[in-house]
């Protein structure tokens, strides 16, 4: 458990809920902490679905860009808080239903992109701006959403797309009205819920195995060229530039 996040279980449903105010972006040791939770509720004979949801303005606005701004040298754990969250919820055996809203950015991204099924309210926005931020990451959990050539337009310009074209190019199960939410994603666990916990495993996996490429080693060779970016003078006075509220200069 942490102070970023919270859970509770109930009648099989284990309900992960991100709530780090203002914009719930999670530091090194939130992430790191929430690979350790899902893992967790994997391991939990009690747990047979898993929603992962959130309160307050959006979704999740990935990593805290102020804490590495600070401190570079967190850049590390912060990279493998983020592969070791994505990966639980990818390869750990219980179906995953994400339930966004509002903006689902850098990290938001990695977990839609890890999950199985997705529910969105009209107001979610799906984007990347890593490459604004001075960072790289998520493009092999987007590419696991959208088609290639929209997701590099959404990457080069770092523009979002909003929930209903989301729907069109068919990463979102279907999108619900804000207040209806964590109903739908919970309804939608119960039914995943009633049936046999170990067909449902077996199914997870079988799944996993037949996707094309593996997942977790694509955004491994994803973040190699993250750490390269970070020690860059760029990816530096983008991270500035976002903390300052202004406009990056790289002519300096």
């Amino acid at each position: 458990m942490s102070d970023q996040f919270w859970t509770r279980i109930e009648d099989g449903i284990a309900e992960l809920v991100i709530e780090n105010p203002p914009v719930n972006a999670l530091d090194s040791i939130g992430w790191r902490r929430l690979s350790q939770e899902i893992d967790a509720l994997n391991a939990n004979a009690d747990v047979r679905v898993i929603v992962i949801r959130a309160e307050g303005r959006g979704f999740c606005a990935g990593v805290d860009i102020k804490e590495l701004q600070k401190h570079p040298e967190r850049i590390p754990e912060v990279n493998a808080g983020n592969w070791e969250t994505f990966r639980a919820v990818h390869r750990g055996l219980k179906p995953v239903i994400v339930a966004a809203h509002g903006y689902i950015l850098g990290g938001g991204i990695g977990i839609c992109g890890s999950a199985d099924i997705i529910l969105c309210s009209p107001d979610a926005t799906f984007g990347v701006p890593e490459v604004d931020r001075g960072a790289l990451g998520a493009g092999a959990h987007l590419q696991r959403l959208f088609p290639v050539q929209k997701v590099r337009q959404m990457y080069f310009t770092g523009e979002p797309i909003d929930a209903a074209e989301a729907f069109r190019l068919g990463a979102v199960e279907k999108i619900v009205p804000r207040e209806e939410l964590r109903d739908a994603a919970i309804k939608l666990a119960r039914t995943i819920a009633a049936k046999s916990a170990i067909m449902i495993r077996l199914a997870k996996e079988a799944l996993n195995g037949i996707e094309d490429g593996d997942l977790e080693k694509k955004y491994r060779w994803e973040q190699g060229f993250t750490a390269q970016a970070y020690l860059t003078q760029e990816s530096q006075e983008a991270r500035d530039a976002f903390v300052g509220k202004r406009d990056a200069d790289f002519k300096k």
